[in-house]
């Protein structure tokens, strides 16, 4: 038979309670007990008539109890106290007792605020901003969109940026401050997960303008961590109507249709590798590529928007070409939503359909000032198109997005063309073997070695290759890896110097900072993942449309961006307007959307010499070595 609990068990088993009810109560019952202590005192020094009767002393039951409280609140009030011995006695006690349970009280009044004070640091607050962005999660990439959504959020008023994500508020706070210092857009964070809807209710979802999802940092499975992001929004219990308006970043490929299953018409997905490949495969092609795609990407300078233009209706989308003075048309959205960059020239423009348009901002496009600069005929030149040969390709090292890049080269080459990877052979060598049955057009050829290694590059004839990619190594940290790429460039520029070879070199770095390291070696393009990740989600966490215009953009069908000499639009040398440049490109059944000085290619600080979307009335005189941007098929 089992024993009764003793007195002793049940009152230490109710004090556990009481504790385990946290501050309000414990300063409830503290109250309570220096109540009881007066009242008790009270009632002694009344009863036993001890209070001795001096002038001006306190009488009655409310004015001992004063006396008691000023006793247990303050010992120093003993000190002025006359009378007889008993009198002095109940006092002292009712001090002594005042210690321990005000002394406890102050303690626990001080425990509380410290933990609210610890609360407030972690970020458990609601947050009670609306129309906010959201963005959950935490990466480097969370500095570019913060800095980028501070200049998209110029002309808003009182813009806002709310951040969840399994960190110290603190320490988030002080990297947003270091490293991003946003002007305009107030951040506030909070500390949680934001697969916990717990946690998600605090930065409340459904009041965001629109969600961005990053791809956690150091985890083995961040998709994983992304789709049940997104589930734990999509399923949560306080879904709003109408849908979210979310971009997320996906790492792997194939996970892509399982997060589009959970994500459904409410998500964007933005595929790192294929997006990184695809403009490391269009820089390679096109030196200068990369750039120009910043440009458009950046909330600095000019952006693509939307307009629909009633006054062009009926009439060949050519006309659109020279309509504007500051803006650049380079497609159309039709009445079913599809994306059509560089359409036929002489389709016309149905009622209902969209211009796509590069412009310094929407105001520009709304205004649509009409072109002032005129064609000059005189100038305008006649090329004859360029014959096309197979390529020769070398891509020095092995990182996920290899085969995406080798994929994406194979879809732009002809028959003929060939593939040297030299990369660690434990590294590529399972996942060329699966690379050989993908591609038609490409022969690969693999040979073992380290591209950092000077001796393996030395084996490599440099000069009979057209392009070489420079990849990075995404299994070691970005410092790390860059360092092993900035290696690898340096030898290529000194055998490239040595040999004469005349090949294009475009690397993959991962740290922005390095960026600039590299232009030391000469390198024609330098693609940084993360920026360029980071620009894509901000970009369509302002306008979802965007995704189909950049998904095109970069696709191996249809119309890519190309840098053509500038010679094969005006004639070398010639004052002509940049609206000849346009009507140019116009008569190749292409766009023109800026130029580039091959005098500023190397200058970061005039863009490398890139110009999009220039005034109509510019006058310009483009030298042979300049290259005119242009929206094209090949």
């Amino acid at each position: 038979m089992k024993a009764r609990p003793t007195l002793h068990q049940r009152l230490r088993y109710a004090f556990d309670n009481l504790m385990a009810r946290g501050t309000p109560a414990l300063i409830g019952w503290l109250a309570l007990a220096t109540l009881a202590l007066i009242g008790v005192f009270t009632a002694v020094v009344l009863i036993g008539d001890l209070a001795p009767n001096e002038a001006g002393s306190h009488q009655g039951v409310v004015g001992q109890a004063f006396d008691s409280l000023t006793h247990a609140l303050d010992p120093g009030t003993l000190a002025e106290d006359g009378g007889k011995w008993p009198f002095l006695l109940a006092m002292l006690l009712v001090t002594l007792g005042g210690l321990f349970v005000v002394s406890a009280l102050i303690g626990v009044i001080a425990t509380g605020l410290d933990k609210r004070i610890e609360d407030m640091r972690k970020g458990r607050s609601v947050v009670l901003e609306e129309g906010h962005t959201l963005i959950l999660g935490w990466s480097d990439t969370i500095f570019t969109v913060l800095a980028e959504l501070d200049i998209a959020n110029e002309n808003q008023k009182r813009p806002s940026a709310v951040v969840l994500a399994d960190r110290d508020k603190v320490e988030m706070d002080d990297l947003i401050r270091e490293k991003v210092r946003p002007k305009r857009t107030r951040v506030v964070t909070r500390s949680g997960s934001p697969i916990d809807l717990g946690d998600l209710s605090l930065v409340r979802p459904e009041q965001a303008r629109s969600i961005v999802v990053l791809s956690p940092e150091h985890d083995e499975e961040p998709d994983a961590q992304v789709i049940k992001t997104i589930l734990a929004l999509t399923k949560g219990g306080d879904h709003r109507d109408p849908v979210y308006h979310v971009v997320a970043e996906i790492q792997e490929p194939r996970n892509l249709r399982a997060a589009e299953l959970v994500g459904g018409e409410q998500v964007v997905f933005v595929d790192k590798r294929e997006t990184i490949a695809k403009l490391v495969v269009h820089s390679a092609r096109q030196s200068g590529a990369s750039v120009a795609v910043i440009e458009l990407l950046d909330f600095k300078g000019d952006e693509i928007y939307f307009r629909r233009d009633d006054a062009l209706s009926g009439r060949p989308f050519a006309e659109s070409l020279l309509a504007y003075e500051d803006c650049s048309t380079i497609g159309l959205i039709d009445a079913a939503g599809e994306v059509l960059l560089n359409p036929d020239p002489e389709r016309l423009l149905q009622s209902g359909e969209r211009l796509i348009a590069i412009a310094a901002d929407d105001t520009h496009l709304g205004a649509a000032d009409p072109r002032r600069g005129k064609v000059d005929e005189a100038a305008i030149a006649d090329a004859s198109a360029t014959e096309r040969t197979p390529t020769s390709i070398l891509v020095l090292g092995w990182n996920q997005g290899a085969a995406a890049v080798i994929s994406e080269f194979d879809q732009f080459l002809l028959a003929g063309s060939s593939l040297l990877l030299v990369a660690e052979e434990d590294e590529a060598g399972p996942g060329l073997e699966r690379q050989r049955a993908r591609v038609a057009n490409t022969e690969l050829e693999f040979r073992p070695g380290s591209p950092t290694d000077r001796e393996t590059l030395e084996t490599i004839e440099l000069e009979r290759f057209d392009h070489v990619i420079v990849l990075s190594d995404h299994d070691l940290d970005a410092q790390r890896a860059d360092a092993r790429t900035l290696v690898t460039l340096l030898h290529l520029r000194d055998l490239a110097d040595r040999r004469g070879a005349t090949c294009t070199v475009v690397s993959e770095m991962i740290d922005e900072r390095n960026r600039q390291l590299a232009e030391v070696t000469r390198v024609d393009d330098v693609i940084v993942s993360d920026k360029i990740i980071s620009l894509m989600l901000t970009q369509i966490s302002e306008n979802r449309e965007l995704a189909k215009v950049f998904a095109t953009l970069l696709s191996a069908r249809g119309s890519e961006i190309y840098l053509r000499p500038a010679g094969d639009y005006v004639r070398a040398g010639s004052q002509a307007s940049y609206a000849t440049v346009v009507e140019a490109a116009r008569r190749r059944r292409e766009c023109a959307i800026g130029y580039r000085l091959a005098a500023d290619a190397d200058d970061p600080e005039r863009g490398f010499g890139v110009h999009i979307n220039p005034a109509k009335s510019e006058r310009l005189a483009l030298a042979g070595e300049d290259r005119v941007i242009v929206l094209a098929e090949e």
